[in-house]
């Protein structure tokens, strides 16, 4: 709780007005209806977004990485995109923090909600200064379902997604395969390649890198402005949909449609999570 009743404003709008362009092709398959925004940076939000995620229990090398890699995309004006849990998450926010860029965190969480509960600061200075995101209403019940969801909208807002390290039962997987069905650039660090399911995005289009430059020179070949699926996409989704049940899969449909509205919310009603995914 915050004795002071810290105020914030939230957006209420749709994804389209945050992308500040119709969603095209695959993407509206699996979109929220709604997405609940706090934050200074701009709405629509600026390109180029980079998504860096991996595991809630990192290595040492894999933390390094993360820094490095943070480091330079900040460098090339990159907004970074995580999603504010522990370990990669949150070494990706700080450090874009720490470099001066700009950084977005998407919630599997409602907005007045704080998980991990150590996170809490992180949460409300980037709200303050940065963008915090969420497409679960207020107060409305954490589920391990959440999670997955977040990862599908993560790989909607960002033009390209970057798993530093990852296990072979990780919520990297379901932004992987969002991220090749809606056919941009998803990076994989070549130290990944025993796990099982790595392949098979690497099959599927996903490119392996070692360094911080390898994502850069992908990110300066790919064309951000280009939004179709891959060729393969058929057997990807059949893949996909092995995997994953399809209540999972379901887009959330929270409110009725409309252009989007606003309003301030009082940090004081806010809660601590106890959400496990």
């Amino acid at each position: 709780m915050n004795p002071s009743g810290r105020r914030f404003e939230c957006h209420e709008l749709m994804p389209e007005r945050l992308l500040g362009r119709p969603l095209v092709g695959p993407e509206a398959k699996y979109a929220a209806m709604r997405l609940y925004v706090v934050g200074r940076l701009p709405i629509p939000i600026p390109s180029p977004r980079v998504s860096v995620i991996g595991t809630r229990e990192p290595s040492h090398e894999g933390i390094e990485l993360t820094k490095r890699l943070v480091e330079e995309l900040v460098r090339e004006k990159v907004i970074v995109v995580s999603g504010l849990a522990r370990g990669i998450d949150t070494v990706a926010h700080r450090t874009a923090i720490e470099e001066g860029g700009r950084t977005v965190a998407v919630l599997g969480t409602p907005l007045n909600a704080f998980y991990p509960p150590e996170n809490k600061a992180l949460q409300l200075k980037m709200m303050k200064e940065h963008m915090v995101i969420s497409q679960f209403p207020f107060s409305s019940p954490v589920k391990r379902r959440n999670f997955p969801m977040r990862n599908r909208t993560m790989a909607l807002i960002s033009d390209a997604t970057v798993i530093v390290e990852a296990r072979e039962q990780s919520g990297a997987i379901y932004q992987g395969l969002e991220c090749l069905r809606l056919g941009r650039p998803l990076l994989i660090h070549a130290s990944l390649t025993g796990v099982s399911w790595v392949g098979k995005m690497v099959e599927q289009g996903a490119h392996l890198f070692e360094t911080a430059d390898e994502v850069l020179n992908v990110l300066r070949r790919a064309d951000s402005r280009t939004y179709s699926a891959s060729t393969n996409s058929l057997k990807l989704l059949c893949w996909y949909g092995r995997i994953f049940s399809s209540g999972s899969l379901r887009a959330s449909s929270m409110m009725s449609s409309g252009t989007g509205s606003k309003w301030e919310w009082n940090l004081s009603r806010a809660s601590t999570s106890s959400a496990s995914t």
